[in-house]
């Protein structure tokens, strides 16, 4: 049996973590303002193929130096680590979304054929400061969810 009070029998102590890696590119911690920030940017990657191959279009996206949250207006232009959302337009349609949850963008129901998804990222007055486009096919096959 474990007795923790026997000195033979010491919990072992936790050790540190070990330190990160130079060539690790973590972003700043959003505990303090930051004196300076690179620009934003915004990485997309395409349609999940196992999901498209279904009718369901899975897009996965992450934002660098902008902390995606639902916060708007002018007075949070000076948040810092800066924060905003992503807009989002289907086939080119003549409106969009805003979205601030982060999480991956989930469309359904589109038809067989061709289709691009707009993202801008977005300051909290909603002015776009990068965007990329997403095109792919949904297949003929696709079955609906």
């Amino acid at each position: 049996m474990f007795n923790a009070h026997h000195p033979d029998r010491r919990r072992p102590q936790p050790t540190a973590p070990a330190p990160a890696a130079a060539a690790t590119s973590w972003s700043p911690a959003p505990v303090v303002p930051l004196a300076s920030q690179p620009p934003p940017a915004l990485l997309v990657d395409s349609p999940l193929p196992d999901q498209l191959a279904m009718g369901l279009v899975v897009i996965r996206y992450r934002a660098e130096n902008l902390r995606i949250v639902p916060v708007y207006g002018p007075a949070a232009l000076d948040v810092s680590p800066r924060i905003g959302h992503i807009h989002v337009t289907v086939d080119d349609a003549p409106w969009h979304w805003a979205d601030a949850s982060g999480e991956p963008l989930i469309l359904q129901s589109l038809p067989p054929g061709p289709h691009k998804v707009w993202i801008g990222l977005a300051d909290p007055t909603h002015k776009i400061l990068d965007s990329k486009t997403v095109a792919f096919t949904v297949p003929p096959h696709a079955g609906g969810h």
